[in-house]
C-alpha cells in the first residue's frame, strides 16, 4: 500500500493524531483521532495564577490515539510531524525521560522523570516581576506563560526545583526527544521564538544577556529550521517501524495555518480555546529589531523564512466555556444539576433566536498580552435585553469584535486580503460565533473541515 505521514498535534485540552497520504491529486487524509487530555493539575508553587498540565495524561492521551488507528496503515508510516502548543515548558532528566514498555498495539513510552507543563495560560509572572527581567533582544515582547520567563520565575521563587532536571523544552519537543532518543533536545525557531529571548534574525538565543543574570542556559534547546528532520524513531511505536523519520517540532498556529493557507491573500481566522487573527507577511518581510509592546500583532515566524502577522487573542473558546461554568454554578446554587455540555446547544439555540442585542460585552476575561490587565466589562446594559440568549448572542459578538479590533478591517483591505478562511473547535460547533464572524467581516468566508495542526503538521513533512 502507499506510504503514509502521521501527524501530530499535542493541544491545550485534546491530542490529535491525523494519517495522510498521497494520492493523484495530492495529499489526503486517511484517518484521524482525537482524545481529550483531561491534564489539567494543581499548580502547587504558584497557585492560584499557575496553569500546568500532567505530561503522564499528555501522553497516555497521544497512546490512546495511535492504538485507535489501523495497524496496517501505522505499519507504512515513514515519517511523522509533531506540532503542539506554543509558549509552555517541560523540564526532564534526559536519559530518563521516558520508559519504554510493551503496549498491546507494540511498544510506546511513558513519562518518568519529567515534571508537569507549565502552559501557556500560566499567569504566575506578575506585569511588575516581568519588568524586573533583563530586556530580551527579540521583535515579541516577552509575556507570563513564556518558557524563558517560567524559568525565571523557578530561578527566583523555587531555585531546587530546577536542579533536578538538564533538559527542557515545549511538550512537543519533549515527544520528538524521547522518539529520537535526544540527549540534548531540538526545537524549531517557531517554539523557541514562542519562550521569549530569542533572535528570529540571527535563529539564536540571547545567551549573553541570559547568562548575565544567571539564567540555566545549559537548559536551552539546539534550534533548528521548521520543515528539517530531528532525527529517527529509535524503536518501533505503536507498530510505526523503528527509523521513521521524526520533523523538528512545530507550532500549532503555524501547522494550523499551514493546512489550510493556500494564498496570500487570504486571512486565517481560528477561534479554539484562544483565538487568532492573521495574514501572511510580504516575501522578505523582516520583523522589527524591538517589539512595540502596545501593539497588538505580533509576527510569527513560519516556513521558509516568512512570518505571519497574528493578532492572538488569550480569549476565544475558553471565554465561552468560562460562561456556561458560570451559568452551571449559578444553576447549582439554585438547586438544580446542569450538566455543562447540556447548556451548549441551549445557549446558542437561544441566541440564534435573537438576532440583535444592543447589550456590548468585552470578553477580555483573561486580559490580553499587549493588555494584560484589562478585564472583562459589560456595558449598555438595557431590562429588555438580559435573557440568555441576548446575552449569548453580545458574547459571541464581542470575542470576534476583539480580535477585529487588535487587526482591524481597514488593515486587512490594505494588506489586500480578499477572503477569510475560518477554522479551529469554537467556530466549528457555534453558529452564533459564525454568524457575527460574517457580519463583522466584509469578505467571504470559507469554513475549513480539516483545518488542523496535526494535518498540517503531516503536510509539512
Amino acid at each position: 500500500g502507499p506510504t503514509c505521514v502521521l501527524g501530530i498535534d499535542l493541544g491545550t485540552t485534546s491530542v490529535k493524531a491525523a494519517l495522510v497520504t498521497g494520492t493523484e491529486r495530492g495529499l489526503a487524509l486517511a484517518q484521524s483521532c482525537s482524545r481529550e487530555t483531561q491534564a489539567h493539575s494543581d499548580s502547587l508553587g504558584a497557585a492560584p495564577q499557575g496553569m500546568e498540565q500532567d505530561v503522564q495524561k499528555i501522553v497516555r492521551a497521544l497512546n490512546e490515539c495511535l492504538g485507535a488507528l489501523p495497524q496496517q496503515q501505522l505499519q507504512r508510516v515513514t515519517h511523522i510531524g509533531i506540532s503542539g502548543q506554543m509558549h509552555g515548558i517541560v523540564f526532564w532528566k534526559s536519559d530518563k525521560g521516558c520508559k519504554w514498555s510493551e503496549s498491546g498495539t507494540g511498544p510506546a513510552f511513558e513519562p518518568d522523570q519529567v515534571s508537569h507543563l507549565v502552559t501557556w495560560q500560566d499567569g504566575r509572572c506578575s506585569p511588575t516581576f516581568l519588568t524586573s527581567l533583563p530586556l530580551p533582544q527579540s521583535h515579541v515582547s516577552l509575556a507570563t506563560g513564556f518558557g524563558c520567563a517560567t524559568v525565571y520565575w523557578y530561578l527566583k521563587n523555587s531555585p531546587d526545583f530546577l536542579k533536578a532536571y538538564d533538559a527542557a523544552g515545549t511538550i512537543q519537543d519533549y515527544v520528538v526527544a524521547m522518539l529520537c532518543d535526544l540527549k540534548k533536545p531540538l526545537m524549531s525557531v517557531q517554539n523557541a521564538a514562542s519562550w521569549g529571548y530569542f533572535n528570529c534574525r540571527n535563529k539564536s538565543w540571547n545567551t549573553d544577556i541570559l547568562k548575565k543574570s544567571g539564567f540555566p542556559v545549559h537548559l536551552l534547546p539546539e534550534v533548528g529550521d521548521p520543515g528539517s528532520t530531528a532525527g529517527r524513531t529509535t524503536c518501533a511505536w505503536h507498530g510505526i517501524p523503528k527509523g521513521a523519520k521524526v520533523g523538528i517540532a512545530l507550532g500549532d498556529f503555524q501547522c494550523s495555518v499551514y493546512s489550510c493557507l493556500t494564498k496570500r491573500t487570504d486571512a486565517v481566522l481560528n477561534i479554539s480555546t484562544s483565538a487568532q487573527l492573521t495574514i501572511s507577511m510580504p516575501l522578505g518581510f523582516q520583523p522589527p529589531e524591538a517589539p512595540d509592546p502596545s501593539s497588538a500583532v505580533t509576527y510569527f515566524p513560519y516556513f521558509n523564512g516568512d512570518y505571519l502577522a497574528v493578532a492572538a487573542s488569550l480569549n476565544g473558546g475558553n471565554v465561552l466555556a468560562t460562561f456556561v461554568g458560570m451559568v452551571a454554578q449559578w444553576a447549582q446554587e439554585l438547586g438544580f444539576q446542569v450538566q455543562e455540555s447540556a447548556i451548549y446547544p441551549r445557549i446558542i439555540q437561544a441566541a440564534l433566536a435573537q438576532k440583535h442585542s444592543k447589550l456590548s460585552v468585552h470578553p477580555t476575561i483573561f486580559g490580553e498580552r499587549h493588555l494584560p490587565e484589562l478585564l472583562a466589562s459589560v456595558s449598555s446594559i438595557g431590562a429588555s435585553e438580559l435573557s440568555l440568549g441576548h446575552v449569548t448572542r453580545a458574547l459571541c459578538r464581542g470575542l470576534v469584535e476583539n480580535l477585529c479590533s487588535m487587526l482591524p478591517v481597514q488593515h486587512l483591505q490594505e494588506m489586500g486580503v480578499s477572503r477569510i478562511l475560518g477554522s479551529g473547535s469554537a467556530l466549528a460547533r457555534n453558529e452564533v460565533l459564525r454568524q457575527e464572524v460574517e457580519r463583522i467581516f466584509p469578505f467571504p468566508v470559507v469554513y475549513g473541515k480539516d483545518v488542523d495542526a496535526a494535518v498540517g503538521a503531516a503536510m509539512v513533512m
